[in-house]
């Protein structure tokens, strides 16, 4: 009987400490996009290198598929200099797929332009890193952020 309690109790203590560490983590992955937002915004390359995994590739609205994370960067900044505007991606939810493994679902809003985006992000020896980017143009426009 008290190695059924003791058992009990072990897995209510660990199933704690992961909702905790899922906590954690969630908040780690949105504080990663918000990062990222910021870095674009200011256009700030050693930043947004700082924040990507060395083999992170990205599928543009455009259809363009950039690979390595010189090639994210030096697409990111290019776009800013082509379409100006404030950018900003509201996450919506994060979902852990894999352990060290989530995906980061949002709008992802540019001026008037409203588009879906979709995150893979990987915990590594430094912390969360952006391992991909899908952004999509929905066939119909997801509503403006509240």
């Amino acid at each position: 009987m008290r190695i059924a309690a003791a058992g009990v109790l072990c897995l209510i203590m660990t199933q704690g400490a992961v909702a905790q560490n899922r906590t954690a983590d969630e908040s780690a992955v949105r504080d990663l996009v918000a990062r990222y937002m910021d870095a674009r915004e200011k256009r700030d390359g050693r930043a947004l290198e700082a924040l990507f995994t060395e083999d992170a590739d990205q599928v543009t609205t455009g259809g363009e598929w950039r690979r390595g994370r010189q090639n994210l960067v030096q697409g990111a900044q290019a776009s800013s200099e082509r379409n100006p505007g404030a950018r900003r991606i509201i996450v919506e939810a994060v979902r852990f797929v894999a352990p060290g493994v989530a995906l980061a679902d949002g709008r992802y809003e540019v001026g008037a332009r409203r588009n879906w985006t979709t995150l893979v992000l990987a915990r590594t020896a430094d912390g969360w890193r952006i391992a991909a980017i899908r952004n999509m143009a929905p066939t119909t426009q997801p509503p403006a952020a509240r």
